[in-house]
């Protein structure tokens, strides 16, 4: 990896890239700490500094992890690119309800741009709603931080001042989108998938520092690091592990010219879902303990089931009932999405049409069925996979006492790893397309 990097720099026209890559970046990252406007940035850093442990714990703290922190800091980026992930999973998901969306991811570039433009118009829209939201828990301070001694952190609460601030958020989530797509079109890489893995890796100084803080041992820190790096390992290598089934393509005569009689193969990865049903099951898992909290009486007179569900969905003290359930809706999301993202009977009626078979699997409906049965069978430790690293976190709490900022678990390091080794590939490829070309010179 760092030999291609290295290739890279040496390069012109990528070492052009990977500068403009690199101060896209810088520019998101100076925006994170830029505090939006009637926001009183001491008072939001004390409150910070006084948050309990498990307020990254919930949904609120899944999207303050895409923010790289910016969300708790209320800055002009706060809401990060958590918008964007929404719209572009509720318009992958509406392809399988809605036609006119189906019929558009068929249609190759121009309907894939007109689908592009839907997610944009959405993510704006989830944007105006995230951001008022947001600021609507920030009127109430010692909620959102967890922290009794933080009361005010705004300097104004007028109606016009609480609208340039929702207007300067979601303004600061157009420009995260439009900077991540200038990144996809002149950079290297995946623009929006680059600002998440520079968010993540953003707090990871802090975390691994906490843990050293907190436990005040030089010996527990370097076991962590050390730790982290064997569960990254293992995460590489399951993110490359891929069934592939072979394919034939039979001759046959297209005027005077022979097509086919080539082989190639259909790759299906062991974790298809990428990240997706994580970040769903945290977000379903996060809804009761909001609703507890919404229902929560302050005389103290709290029914039973809202001290129920205080107990037992507590990230923070994780239950029995706790990680079942996470695990279940992780194998829930991860068959739901695999099967919305290949369908085998699509992929079975393709290759019949251009003469592809499975060689001892007849073409058409044996060949949909085959398909689905090694799918089937590999989403399966897919799922288990996925549920393992996302319960990192827990065991690191029950384990060493770590909070939920344990970096080496869940969401972050799926992220980390994924974006990681697509961007490699990427650079590798264009690498190896620049080598070909001088060498066809």
């Amino acid at each position: 990896m760092l030999s291609a990097f290295t290739r890279a720099f040496r390069t012109p026209d990528l070492r052009r890239k990977l500068l403009f890559t690199l101060g896209i970046v810088v520019l998101f990252r100076l925006g994170s700490h830029v505090p939006t406007p009637n926001v009183d940035a001491a008072a939001v850093r004390a409150c910070v500094a006084g948050a309990r442990d498990d307020a990254s714990s919930t949904f609120l703290g899944m999207a303050n992890l895409f923010s790289g922190g910016a969300l708790l800091q209320l800055s002009i980026f706060a809401l990060g690119i958590m918008p964007y992930i929404t719209a572009s999973i509720i318009v992958q998901l509406l392809t399988v309800v809605i036609p006119r969306f189906e019929a558009l991811k068929k249609e190759g570039q121009q309907g894939q741009a007109k689908m592009t433009q839907y997610t944009r118009y959405l993510t704006i829209a989830l944007a105006v709603l995230q951001s008022a939201t947001f600021i609507t828990f920030a009127r109430n301070p010692s909620q959102l931080f967890g922290n009794a001694n933080c009361t005010n952190i705004l300097y104004r609460e007028s109606m016009p001042s609480i609208l340039i601030m929702v207007l300067t958020m979601t303004a600061g989530t157009g420009l995260i989108m439009w900077l991540g797509e200038l990144i996809t079109d002149k950079g290297v890489g995946n623009g929006m998938s680059l600002l998440i893995f520079t968010s993540i890796t953003a707090t990871f100084p802090g975390s691994l520092w906490a843990i050293q803080q907190r436990e005040g041992r030089w010996d527990i820190f370097f076991l962590v690091i050390g730790i982290g790096l064997l569960i990254i390992a293992a995460v590489v290598f399951v993110e490359q592990s891929q069934r592939r089934i072979p394919v034939q393509y039979a001759k046959r005569m297209v005027g005077r010219q022979m097509y086919g009689g080539t082989s190639t193969y259909i790759p299906i990865k062991v974790n298809m879902a990428n990240v997706i049903p994580v970040i769903f099951a945290s977000s379903m898992l996060s809804l009761p303990l909001m609703i507890s909290q919404f229902r929560q009486d302050p005389g103290g007179n709290t029914a039973g089931w809202v001290t129920w569900l205080q107990t037992h969905f507590n990230p923070s003290q994780p239950t029995w009932v706790y990680i079942a359930v996470f695990t279940g809706l992780i194998f829930f999301f991860t068959f739901f999405y695999v099967s919305i993202t290949f369908n085998p009977t699509e992929v079975a009626d393709n290759m019949k049409k251009y003469g592809g078979f499975i060689p001892g699997i007849r073409a058409g409906r044996p060949t949909a069925e085959y398909l689905n049965y090694v799918l089937t069978r590999i989403t399966v430790p897919g799922a288990i996979y996925l549920s393992l690293v996302s319960l990192i976190p827990l065991i690191a709490l029950v384990l060493v006492g770590a909070n939920q900022n344990f970096p080496f678990g869940g969401t972050s390091i799926l992220i980390m790893v994924g974006v990681g080794l697509e961007t490699v590939k990427q650079i590798e490829s264009q690498l190896q397309q620049r080598e070909y070309e001088g060498f066809l010179r």
